[in-house]
């Protein structure tokens, strides 16, 4: 009896050693489903690892910062500005063609020409919430020039600097599409700790640039094939002659029903949701949600007309154009990248004695 008593309790503890190993297998394989659902999205959609980003609401960072812009005019031009409470560094930013200081705060009391659109206002302010003071300047036409223009914004960032007793701090520079042209050149008449060169290769073929030059980040849009080719060159050139040289390689994401309400002040989530189905029913979007085109060539307001949609604010068409050209990735400004470029700065980040 003993003996029968233990192989009974030998066989029952096998069956329950199995029972855990299955049950074990089991969640294994339930986790393995929830990641692959995760990985390849709902309803057979791709999953973009940028959507999560795209999907930031443009008051993710409040209360932590908000707007309070000065605004000058100075050698012809805009300055507009914003110093945090306690800054750490200096940020220069330059606007692409058809772009301008005001393209980065909201309209406001102190800015009543200020637009915010939305990729330039979050990279203000996550220059703010990382203690970045922030100066921008307009170009005096439609794009920058690379001559005088330079040693004009030369003397407006050191007459700026010195005003406001930010001397001792180290100064940055971000520049997009034309303004990164611009950036790259103006790096040879002011000392910058590094730079971002948006979209842009910059002038280095007409450049002599050798170690002094400032630590260079390209984020750039490697659909756009011509530039990605020429920064690839330009990245090994640098790095020969001891640049500190690097990129971000920023991809497509689709549009989702709430993407130009998360991203878009003023733009409400009926009207998000309105403008998604309008262009998955136009063909605009494919069936996941990506875009065909750049937005620049997609007939959307005349469809928006003949729909009988109308915008709170005919001044929303630049936003939504821009958001529109932001997720089909091939030249737009872009805040998504925020924290790696923030990151790069303070990684070469020095007091200035």
């Amino acid at each position: 009896m003993s003996w029968g008593r233990t192989s009974l309790m030998k066989q029952s503890n096998s069956r329950s050693k199995r029972h855990v190993q299955f049950r074990a297998i089991l969640t294994t394989l339930v986790l393995i489903m929830i990641v692959l659902v995760l990985w390849f999205g709902r309803k057979g959609k791709k999953y973009s690892p940028m959507s999560d980003l795209a999907n930031q609401k443009w008051n993710s960072l409040n209360p932590l910062v908000s707007f309070d812009p000065f605004v000058e005019h100075r050698n012809g031009t805009d300055v507009i500005w914003q110093i945090p409470d306690s800054p750490k560094a200096v940020l220069f930013l330059a606007h692409g063609c058809n772009g301008r200081a005001a393209n980065f705060w909201d309209k406001s009391p102190k800015c009543l020409h200020c637009v915010g659109l939305p990729e330039e206002r979050l990279i203000v302010l996550h220059a703010l919430a990382r203690n970045f003071a922030v100066v921008v300047v307009s170009s005096r036409k439609t794009c920058w020039s690379l001559g005088e223009e330079r040693w004009i914004v030369k003397d407006i960032i050191q007459w700026w600097i010195t005003e406001r007793k930010l001397d001792k701090l180290p100064v940055f520079a971000l520049g997009a599409s034309s303004g990164g042209y611009f950036v790259s050149v103006l790096a040879t008449e002011l000392q910058f700790q590094a730079i971002v060169v948006m979209i842009a290769e910059g002038v280095y073929s007409h450049l002599n640039i050798s170690g002094d030059y400032p630590p260079t980040l390209f984020v750039h849009m490697p659909k756009d094939e011509t530039r990605k080719q020429k920064i690839e060159r330009y990245l090994v050139v640098m790095r020969e002659r001891g640049i500190d040289a690097a990129e971000i390689r920023c991809m497509e994401f689709p549009l989702t029903p709430e993407l130009f309400a998360n991203r878009i002040p003023g733009l409400d989530l009926t009207l998000s949701v309105k403008l998604f189905n309008l262009f998955k029913e136009k063909g605009f979007i494919d069936q996941n949600g990506y875009m065909r085109d750049d937005g620049r060539a997609i007939p959307w307001k005349t469809a928006l007309e003949e729909k009988g949609i109308h915008l709170p604010d005919k001044s929303l068409v630049n936003h939504i154009q821009e958001e529109m050209n932001l997720a089909f990735a091939y030249h737009e400004m872009t805040s998504l990248q925020s924290q790696q470029i923030f990151d790069w700065f303070e990684s070469h980040m020095t007091s200035i004695h």
